[in-house]
């Protein structure tokens, strides 16, 4: 049984560097969170793009994969959604969460959410932590930020989403690129008070 109340949404969309959701997933995991993931129809292509591995669509199928690419077999508890399942449980207000991040973000996504569509799981998801009132975080993973971006990051922050660029620092020595992923992770799990990421914080000067 999970020590957590409530689950934790992660959204997973078709912009490069799956490999923050997976980082995340696996520290969420490892310390026995739930974690209801959906990823996007694009997911499937980036997956096959960036690791030439196909990523199943069967619910159950697709939880022993996520497990998998995360390492971590057993503990927490992991529930898959299809994209297009906007039926599920976290497409509704009532379902309650502990908020959800979306990781990594497209310039897409961020497009829909600003103004408001829903065409897939994710998109409604992260719709309905909005309205609700709940805490949502995107990772934008894109360079540069066009005009255009920046505008609708801009409204996503006036609506109160936390937004947590996938920019690494480096005053924590890193000596590996999970290093450095790790670091934006714990970053983002920081706006929703989640901290199971063993990083080495600013200590300031001594």
């Amino acid at each position: 049984m999970s020590n957590h109340t409530y689950p934790l949404i992660l959204g997973v969309s078709g912009a490069s560097g799956l490999i923050y959701a997976v980082r995340a997933l696996k520290y969420l995991l490892a310390a026995d969170y739930q974690v209801e993931l959906v990823a996007s129809k694009s997911t499937y292509m980036v997956w096959q793009a960036e690791q030439d591995i196909k990523m199943p669509s069967e619910a159950a199928a697709q939880e022993q994969f996520w497990r998998e690419q995360a390492g971590v077999s057993n503990s927490g508890k992991l529930r898959c959604h299809p994209w297009s399942d906007v039926g599920a449980g976290i497409a509704s207000g009532s379902f309650r969460t502990l908020g959800m991040i979306v990781m990594p973000c497209s310039m897409s996504t961020v497009a829909k959410l600003a103004v408001g569509l829903s065409s897939d799981l994710l998109e409604r998801a992260a719709d309905v932590q909005m309205k609700e009132g709940r805490k949502l975080v995107i990772v934008p993973r894109e360079t540069p930020f066009s005009l255009i971006h920046l505008r609708n990051l801009t409204v996503l922050a006036e609506a109160g989403v936390r937004i947590v660029p996938a920019i690494p620092a480096w005053y924590h020595n890193p000596q590996s690129i999970e290093d450095l992923v790790d670091f934006v992770v714990a970053r983002a799990l920081d706006q929703l008070d989640i901290d199971c990421i063993p990083i080495q914080r600013w200590q300031g000067h001594r």
